[in-house]
């Protein structure tokens, strides 16, 4: 076993015991209490279980910005009765297996409302194409068919059908609430419940679920969308017989809808930017395979820094700026973030405190610097 001291560079050749650092001491924990004293923005993290969430907390985080809840479908137990869903031919039957998948993200969000301490949470209903979720191998297949009363014919019939040529703009985001509207229905169901029971727990937290409509490009199907989960809340609500305010909003990341951000606005309570794939569709190419060709673009100096890790803030960024003055134009107490990797960036941090963004959102471990990237952007050009 062997031992590096990442400060000295010193190797020893033993196992020496640590102990976790704590970020609220020492000459980290005095930078961090500066950064917060002269930043404007507010620092949320990325996370999608409760471990996350508690250690963007210890870092200094202010909520979560991004929970994705499509991550929460994985696992034994969970992907089962989600496969169901999808394999589903009538209502009924999607109905019943949402049914059963509804108590775990109940209790998903209960965790996540718990670890942040009456702090904001973003959650975003789900997001990727429905083939991301069905098995590839032969056992599972013949498992989904077993219980859905299938052929093993019929669930890869099902399978073949879902594939897509270019899922990242393909059946996803809202357009599956709008062709399901019952996934909406029960992510809904389970976000106000566990809101309810956590309120209740903990009535002096001011708890408002944050619920984001994801790839949002026309105000209709945002509209569409918004109706579906506000119904769904409110009756939830009714029938509790309490107080709970919760926020509708979207994820900025098409280009379409920066452009009509003031329509959208009309209908959404907040924004959030989504800028990795806002940055795929506005340059047009694809993250996953860019990396074939970028190292040439930089070699030619066409571009200096790869635009998913650093802000394209000449065509991205006009977009979002464009967006946040349009939509405030229409709500004028609409608040922004941005929840993609350039959430992390300092150079990214100091552009979108510049257009006037509420907060930004990282992964945990980014966190600490976001909240000193923010410091120095007020520093450098300090908010009205």
């Amino acid at each position: 076993m062997l031992s590096l001291d990442g400060s000295t560079g010193n190797i020893y050749d033993c196992l020496i015991p640590t102990v976790p650092a704590d970020p609220n001491s020492g000459y980290f924990g005095r930078i961090m209490e500066l950064a917060d004293k002269y930043k404007a923005l507010g620092v949320r993290t990325n996370a999608d279980t409760p471990k996350d969430a508690k250690q963007a907390a210890a870092f200094g985080a202010q909520g979560i910005g991004l929970c994705r809840t499509e991550h929460m479908f994985f696992g034994e137990g969970r992907i089962e009765p989600f496969r169901e869903m999808i394999c589903s031919e009538t209502v009924e039957e999607r109905e019943a297996a949402l049914a059963k998948i509804e108590p775990m993200q109940q209790a998903d969000f209960e965790g996540l409302f718990e670890a942040l301490g009456g702090y904001p949470v973003t959650i975003r209903f789900l997001d990727p194409p429905l083939h991301e979720f069905v098995p590839t191998d032969e056992a599972d297949i013949k498992a989904l068919a077993k219980a859905q009363k299938k052929t093993v014919a019929q669930i890869k019939q099902i399978i073949s059908d879902l594939h897509e040529f270019n899922p990242m703009m393909g059946h996803r985001g809202c357009r599956l609430t709008v062709t399901y509207p019952e996934i909406a229905v029960m992510q809904t169901s389970a976000v106000i419940k566990a809101a309810i029971n956590v309120k209740k727990k903990h009535p002096d937290w001011n708890i408002v679920p944050e619920i984001m409509i994801p790839l949002t490009g026309e105000v209709k199907e945002m509209k569409f969308v918004k109706d579906i989960v506000v119904k769904t809340a409110d009756e939830i609500i009714a029938k509790a017989g309490v107080e709970l305010k919760y926020e509708v909003g979207t994820m900025i990341e098409i280009p379409r809808a920066a452009l009509t951000a003031d329509q959208i606005a009309k209908e959404a309570e907040f924004f959030c930017f989504g800028t990795n794939d806002l940055t795929q569709m506005t340059f047009g190419f694809s993250r996953d395979d860019a990396g074939k060709f970028l190292p040439s673009y930089y070699k030619n100096k066409i571009y200096e820094s790869d635009p998913f890790s650093r802000l394209d803030t000449v065509g991205v960024g006009k977009l979002m700026k464009m967006a946040v003055e349009l939509g405030r134009a229409s709500r004028p107490a609409l608040h922004c973030g941005i929840c993609g990797e350039h959430g992390g960036d300092p150079s990214s941090i100091e552009f979108c405190h510049e257009i006037g963004l509420n907060y930004v959102s990282c992964s945990p471990f980014r966190v600490p610097i976001a909240r000193l990237a923010a410091a120095q952007a007020n520093i450098k050009n300090p908010r009205k």
